[in-house]
């Protein structure tokens, strides 16, 4: 789940200057946080790919986000995610449960939809990539690179398409091999949300028989 929020947090950050990075890559991140700031929500749809040729993997799945300021309502792998701003609701069908959280788990090191971006604002340095043509759109990258010696992730690819300054994919290459490709199959802004989104019904899952775990 870290790694959806990699791209979550891609839509929304403030870029603070690195003496060690790009100029043009700065300017273009820049861009792309004062587009995305003006949006009053953003809706994402994804798709999500994990591959390891060594270890013969490849694995695919789709999933959303629906974000409004620091809340979001996240769907992925059969669970739901709400975030009230307060508290952080995990809906899990299969299991009949809900896990109920006092914040976002914010601990060090995850990467969470209300960061938006600040991944990479301290602990990254960054640069001028390629430019391709993907079906008709310039996708400009970034290369985004741990300025920890010890991370799991050896880069990261930003795609930027540069006309509209939205974000089409990420990909991160880890130190084990492994590559994980985050694509965004539908990007909407300012639609009408229902004023209940990001509220949980507690007395509905308990009606249902859901077990409710408070942590």
């Amino acid at each position: 789940m870290k790694k959806i929020f990699l791209l979550i947090s891609v839509v929304l950050i403030s870029i603070s200057a690195n003496a060690q990075s790009d100029a043009k890559a700065k300017t273009l991140l820049d861009e792309v946080y004062n587009k995305v700031k003006s949006y009053d929500n953003i809706f994402i749809e994804f798709k999500y790919a994990l591959d390891n040729t060594s270890e013969s993997i490849h694995q695919e799945t789709k999933g959303d986000v629906t974000i409004k300021d620091d809340k979001y309502v996240f769907n992925y792998l059969g669970a739901t995610k709400i975030f009230d701003g307060s508290n952080t609701y995990t809906i899990i069908p299969e299991n009949e449960e809900v896990v109920i959280e006092a914040n976002e788990g914010d601990t060090e090191g995850t990467i969470t939809p209300s960061k938006m971006l600040t991944f990479y604002k301290k602990g990254y340095n960054y640069k001028w990539d390629i430019l391709q043509n993907v079906k008709g759109r310039n996708i400009q990258y970034v290369e985004l690179t741990p300025i920890d010696s010890n991370s799991e992730i050896k880069q990261i690819l930003l795609g930027i398409d540069a006309q509209t300054k939205h974000i089409y994919n990420l990909i991160e290459v880890g130190n084990n091999g492994t590559k994980t490709t985050i694509t965004v199959n539908s990007f909407r802004t300012d639609e009408p949300l229902s004023k209940s989104l990001f509220t949980f019904d507690k007395r509905k899952y308990e009606n249902l028989g859901y077990y409710i775990i408070t942590n």
